[in-house]
């Protein structure tokens, strides 16, 4: 589903201006480069360290895996304009995202969802940067927010008109449907994280797709068994967005997916509360 015109210029603005400051305060903070990652979404790459594991419950900065010289391993270019995305805890732990995730217009879409006991589990702000912004492979939500049943929902939310130069997302039509075929969690038997069973049964199907193409303020909602992917961002624009992550509070949610809260609290956000 697509809603139009969900957020006003003025909240646009005040999510982008903030995501600026964390990530001004971040490349500028010595002590917080020594601890950095890349975050990588094509599979083959994917890694998970303890920066990135230890993120659910905090607010953190993941560099673009095409801002480092692959010779070197020396970020090329200005550090503020090659970071992929800010996480994993922004709807509860930023003054200026946490009372947007709580605003009467993410409420309303969420009561329309049907779900027993909604939770904000995860949100992220991608920038999607010029010429640098990585393709996201195919994939579907709940294989990493998993809940049985299955349950998750994805709001993404367009900062910047997201077009086909920049990298806008594509889906597959129909593929909700199918449901999903493995899990993305945490290795039993060691450091990491792991996919379950390692090699899909069969491929993510990729066709019939159609590009989502949407203006700023538009708020797309997507099925957590819905394939989805984007291309790289190789134009002069960025495409900036932010994702909630909504999850049923009433299912199943394992102890052994990836994201985790590690503060002691046994829930994730309540949004209707």
């Amino acid at each position: 589903a697509v809603v139009e015109n969900f957020a006003s210029e003025e909240e646009l603005a005040k999510l982008k201006e903030r995501a600026e400051a964390i990530v001004d305060g971040f490349v500028t903070d010595e002590a917080a480069n020594e601890d950095v990652s890349v975050f990588s979404t094509k599979e083959q790459s994917r890694t998970s360290d303890d920066f990135f594991l230890t993120s659910g419950d905090k607010v953190r900065c993941f560099f673009e895996e095409d801002a480092y010289d692959k010779e070197t391993g020396e970020i090329v270019g200005d550090r503020h304009l090659s970071i992929n995305k800010i996480g994993h805890m922004l709807h509860e732990l930023d003054p200026v995202f946490a009372p947007f995730c709580r605003s009467d217009a993410v409420k309303d879409v969420v009561r329309q969802l049907g779900m027993q006991l909604p939770e904000l589990v995860q949100s992220m702000y991608i920038f999607k940067q010029p010429r640098i912004g990585g393709s996201v492979d195919v994939h579907q939500d709940s294989t990493f927010l998993y809940t049985d049943p299955l349950s998750c929902v994805g709001l993404w939310l367009a900062i910047e008109d997201a077009t086909v130069q920049n990298g806008c997302m594509y889906a597959v039509r129909g593929s909700q449907k199918i449901g999903i075929n493995r899990r993305f969690k945490r290795n039993p038997n060691g450091p990491g994280t792991i996919f379950e069973p390692e090699e899909p049964p069969e491929p993510l199907p990729t066709e019939p797709s159609v590009g989502l193409p949407v203006p700023a303020g538009t708020l797309v909602l997507l099925h957590g068994s819905l394939v989805h992917y984007s291309h790289a961002n190789r134009s002069d624009k960025s495409r900036h967005a932010f994702t909630m992550h909504i999850i049923d509070g009433a299912a199943h949610y394992p102890a052994d997916n990836w994201l985790q809260r590690e503060d002691g609290v046994d829930h994730f956000m309540r949004v209707l509360e």
